[in-house]
């Protein structure tokens, strides 16, 4: 089962709370680093996560920052401890790593997709066909490791504890048959099965509707416990995007929250799935 204390989260967790105790300082970057005699940049990849803290900057970031509370101190030890640790994904040759790491441990998911179902609600054959068509053309060992990563993936959604998942799919989604008439219907059921789970919500938008604010992008919403940053996931052609300043965090749940309101509700939606899945004829 994955790890829910995410290295890649406990490292944003852990700049989160270092650069709050800058600005309470009041230094800039560029003195607390000069203090430090270390780069700015350092410093800077520190307080995004980006960067591996030790315990020695550490020590120092306290001693600059005045944080005497013993157990204050441990506390940042042990994240910047945390965030040197390997996530089960790293085994793995996979090029969005990094968002799995932030997903392994988010306390709230919120994906809205127009054109295929989200990874953790996916079929090991509705993903296998996907992979196969993506643009960058993967060998079949590749497709059989990115296919086992997200079955894996998808532990989190049954664990103990485990996050709110809230997908808003368009129509277009249950429409596309991935892989053919079959491994469609399979999917698509899959998908009704796991809306039954307490923390798992679908919801539909119909064609019916028309335009809507979510025709042009798609996009996932993760919060976290603690005081690791929320960010958004985009995913597009070129690659994904994280989106982490709160003003645009605010857009994007805002524009989440008119989908919902304007989808179908979760009872609705998981008979419209239904009834999908028997429409589809081979």
């Amino acid at each position: 089962m994955p790890e829910v204390r995410s290295p890649t989260v406990r490292r944003r967790e852990l700049g989160a709370i270092l650069r709050r105790l800058r600005t309470e300082k009041n230094f800039t970057a560029e003195q607390a680093a000069a203090h430090l005699m270390i780069s700015p940049s350092k410093l800077s990849r520190m307080e995004t996560g980006q960067g591996i803290a030790k315990a020695r900057d550490i020590r120092d970031l306290c001693e600059l920052y005045g944080v005497t509370a013993e157990t204050e101190r441990e506390r940042l030890m042990d994240l910047a401890a945390e965030g040197k640790e390997q996530g089960w994904w790293e085994e793995y040759d996979l090029p969005y790593k990094k968002y799995i790491g932030f997903e392994a441990a988010a306390t709230s998911i919120r994906v809205y997709d127009s054109a295929v179902v989200p990874g953790l609600l996916q079929t090991a054959d509705y993903a296998r066909y996907l992979l196969k068509a993506a643009v960058q053309r993967l060998d079949e060992a590749a497709i059989d490791q990115s296919v086992k990563a997200r079955q894996t993936r998808q532990n989190i959604l049954r664990r103990p504890e485990p996050p709110e998942f809230h997908a808003i799919l368009d129509e277009a989604v249950l429409r596309r048959p991935v892989g053919g008439w079959e491994v469609m219907r399979d999917q698509l059921a899959s998908v009704a099965e796991a809306a039954k789970l307490p923390n798992v919500t679908v919801q539909v938008i119909p064609y019916k509707l028309g335009a809507h604010p979510g025709l042009d992008s798609v996009f996932t919403l993760l919060e976290f416990s603690g005081e690791a940053p929320d960010v958004v996931y985009v995913e597009g052609l070129i690659g994904p995007t994280y989106v982490d300043k709160s003003d645009d965090i605010e857009r994007y749940i805002e524009a989440f929250d008119q989908l919902s309101d304007l989808a179908l509700n979760p009872l609705r939606s998981v008979e419209f799935i239904n009834a999908a899945a028997q429409a589809l004829r081979g």
